[in-house]
């Protein structure tokens, strides 16, 4: 795949090489394209990128000699022996010590595993050997946990050397759009929802097959790719993995509030409150909140989601199937995904895919509204799908419908908008109204839409 989007990253790697040194941090979950950013970054620069195994200190030791062996052209430290870290960085420091240099470290905390005082062998190489020439050093890893704990946490010995940090999550809707021109905007919202942006997801998906070939293929063939892929992304991030997938696939379920979570897994709530919090931490789940809320924290309108959309798509319709895929039965798993593909999962993908383009079209002026907050609004009585407020208290509430391009929206969505705000208590005057569609919008919603103010906003950020 060519190398897509990133540009907001790329800025921060640029700016922190261009101080005398830069010390980022990089981390996020397998998959997401942590490597790729950095060989990109690299790539006409000079530097050295090492990737650290979970093998022994010693080997990893022996690892970086090879590698430096290379970066510095003196072949004799393949073969030399070396005891310590500090006499392997000073040979980096040294050469070339007029120019400006990079030391990668990837998959940083296999070397914290191996030793649980590298940290603090790290931070003295840096204060005594690395700080003193022109070198940026990037620390990257995919384990969010370690990585928080070891370089970014207050406790940790590294705490106050990092110029930038960067948590690198999945490509966006509109980073994928800019780059798959060939797709139509339902192929790709269907490519989007089930991969969830992860690059490395895209490249098994990026093919002439239609979704569910990709899918039958990928995800439910038991020696796919991603069959168990959220098995290995829980594996080394949390004990007792069992009581998460159960959170998780409650979640998935449509389970949102603490106390309907509590009562499906038949658990009091304080005992699920520190896995939600684990989960919230590996960007795995997130608790959301109205727009409208004054004290979000102490909220107890509080709703959970799975943040990734692979990841709630497998817990839809793989893991409470998999007594079935395990049996090889997987056509009748895919004629149930085919049915509930769009009602059930695809429009809520789209919603969140209408936040993130109301986000954009609002920072391009492209819509009079400045939002300090963008997400959804619910009450007892109603539920919105998109909802902003800007720093004067003014609102923004917008509908989505997704059809699959067959359907545009008539009359009976914008009035049905206008019932739910009113129904929760807002004065028509006191709200901007938006209507998102990937079909279209009827003439007469239009005409209205064109007399009232209303926002219509067509598939990718296309306004009418």
């Amino acid at each position: 795949m060519r190398f897509i989007g990133r540009e907001k990253e790329l800025t921060v790697l640029q700016e922190n090489y261009e101080r005398q040194n830069g010390f980022v941090v990089l981390y996020g979950r397998r998959r997401v394209g942590k490597t790729t950013l950095i060989d990109e970054f690299i790539r006409d620069k000079d530097a050295l990128y090492f990737f650290a195994t979970e093998e022994s200190e010693r080997q990893n030791m022996q690892s970086f000699a090879s590698v430096l062996a290379d970066f510095t052209g003196q072949s004799y430290l393949k073969s030399a022996a070396f005891s310590n870290w500090d006499a392997l960085f000073t040979i980096f420091a040294n050469t070339r010590p007029e120019e400006k240099k990079i030391l990668v470290i990837d998959e940083f905390q296999n070397l914290t595993q191996a030793n649980p005082a590298f940290a603090s062998v790290f931070q003295r190489v840096w204060d005594t050997i690395l700080s003193k020439y022109q070198i940026m050093v990037i620390l990257c890893g995919s384990y969010i946990r370690m990585m928080t704990e070891e370089t970014l946490s207050y406790t940790s010995p590294l705490y106050g050397r990092r110029t930038a940090q960067i948590r690198l999550k999945p490509l966006s809707f509109s980073e994928l759009r800019r780059h798959y021109h060939e797709k139509s905007f339902d192929e790709l919202m269907k490519f989007y929802a089930v991969t969830g942006g992860v690059p490395k997801y895209l490249e098994f998906f990026d093919n002439a097959d239609d979704i569910f070939e990709n899918i039958e293929r990928h995800i439910l063939n038991t020696n796919g790719y991603l069959y168990e892929e959220p098995v290995f992304l829980l594996d080394h991030e949390v004990k007792e993995p069992v009581n998460y997938f159960s959170i998780l696939r409650a979640v998935a379920a449509g389970n949102r509030k603490l106390a309907d979570l509590a009562g499906v897994l038949e658990k009091k709530s304080n005992a699920l409150s520190p896995y939600l919090r684990v989960l919230e931490d590996l960007d795995i789940i997130e608790r959301r909140v109205p727009v409208t809320e004054k004290s979000p924290e102490k909220s107890r309108r509080g709703l959970y989601f799975i943040s990734d959309s692979f990841l709630q798509f497998w817990f839809l319709f793989v893991y409470p199937n998999r007594h079935e895929l395990e049996r090889g039965k997987t056509a009748g798993v895919l004629e149930k995904i085919r049915t509930e593909f769009i009602p059930r999962y695809l429009s809520f993908v789209y919603e969140e895919v209408c936040r993130g383009m109301f986000w954009e079209l609002c920072d391009e002026n492209a819509v009079p509204f400045s939002p300090v907050k963008v997400g959804s609004f619910w009450d007892k009585a109603v539920e919105v799908d998109v909802a902003a407020v800007d720093a004067e208290g003014k609102l923004f509430f917008g509908e989505c419908k997704y059809h699959s391009g067959n359907k545009p929206v008539d009359m009976r969505v914008l009035e049905s908008l206008r019932d739910k705000t009113l129904s929760a208590g807002f004065a028509e005057n006191e709200v901007i109204f938006g209507l998102f569609s990937d079909s279209g919008f009827t003439d007469d919603v239009k005409a209205e839409a064109k007399k009232r103010g209303v926002v219509l906003i067509h598939q990718d950020k296309n306004l009418q």
